[in-house]
């Protein structure tokens, strides 16, 4: 293994199992949500407020707000708060998930509602920011009750990482020399300063990525510690791809080659595809794509893909 080389450098988060997990997500349809009309002569005024208007009694003598004069309970994040409460206790028994999880969904869709076109005022007057804040509070069931009709849960899926701790990072700078009697062949591109040559379409690979300027740097993964975590027949196995691929576009590509196919073969990449969907979802890792080349002709069309 080179000493120097940085700019060759390959590194890669070491993952010991990704798990797929299923939680409940509630979207709205919003292009069926039909418009919530708020009459200001409908929505009797309440007389806690009064004070906080200068004493107005009705709508019609209201003509400033000094917003800081407006209680807490009137600021628009507040009325989201509790819109969603009130959502959240007309619902809870019809979606199911962690009330705390289902709540901050309410929350991010009661505050698109409110702030949407669907919440109307009939009165331009009244449609001013803090008078219609006000109108909102005094019909909060009603917002409530309007919005939760078009919510419906999902299944969506989540993917969670979990790192080897002792080691959460592999690099090839950490590979340490060893000594073989296979072939080898020295690299221009590659940290690792030999590449051993177990096969035709290795050396051929080897040499599409040196002459390529689509690749910046790449690696054979022997002896990297680099490894997919697979299930085959019910137990856990090892998946040891056969290279790692630093293109030019700062994508970093898993390769393997296969002159055949198996049911094996493909647990095996199903395995890597939600790897580099974990770790790209997870970020801070750069981006991942995975591929597969069944002939020698099919590496140079992959690095054109994956570069483009």
């Amino acid at each position: 293994a080179r000493q120097d080389g940085k700019e060759f450098e390959i590194t890669w988060p070491n993952v010991l199992r990704v798990d797929t997990i299923l939680r409940p997500v509630l979207t709205a349809d919003w292009d069926k949500v039909t418009p919530l009309v708020i009459d200001p002569a409908q929505v009797p005024m309440r007389t806690d407020i009064a004070p906080a208007i200068g004493g107005a009694a009705d709508w019609d003598k209201i003509t400033v707000i000094d917003l800081e004069k407006l209680p807490e309970e009137f600021r628009f994040q507040r009325l989201v708060f509790k819109a969603a409460e009130k959502a959240l206790a007309e619902t809870k028994h019809n979606f199911t998930g962690n009330p705390a999880y289902l709540r901050v969904q309410l929350i991010r869709l009661m505050e698109q509602f409110l702030a949407s076109d669907r919440v109307q005022v009939a009165s331009v007057y009244h449609g001013e920011d803090l008078r219609r804040r006000i109108l909102i509070a005094l019909s909060l069931d009603r917002a409530a009750q309007h919005l939760i009709r078009f919510v419906n849960e999902q299944n969506a899926e989540r993917i969670e990482l979990v790192f080897d701790e002792d080691q959460p990072i592999g690099s090839t700078g950490y590979s340490r020399v060893w000594y073989t009697t296979r072939q080898t062949r020295p690299t221009r591109k590659s940290q690792i300063s030999d590449l051993i040559v177990d096969s035709a379409w290795e050396a051929y690979a080897a040499e599409q990525f040196e002459m390529s300027d689509l690749v910046q740097a790449y690696a054979k993964n022997e002896r990297l510690g680099f490894q997919i975590q697979y299930l085959w027949n019910g137990s856990r196995r090892r998946f040891i791809p056969d290279f790692l691929v630093k293109l030019a576009n700062g994508k970093t590509l898993v390769l393997e080659i296969k002159g055949q196919d198996s049911e094996q073969n493909k647990a095996k990449r199903d395995a890597l595809d939600l790897w580099v969907r974990g770790v790209n979802a997870h970020g801070g890792f750069g981006v991942w794509s995975w591929d597969v080349a069944f002939e020698m002709a099919e590496i140079r069309d992959v690095l054109h893909k994956q570069a483009n």
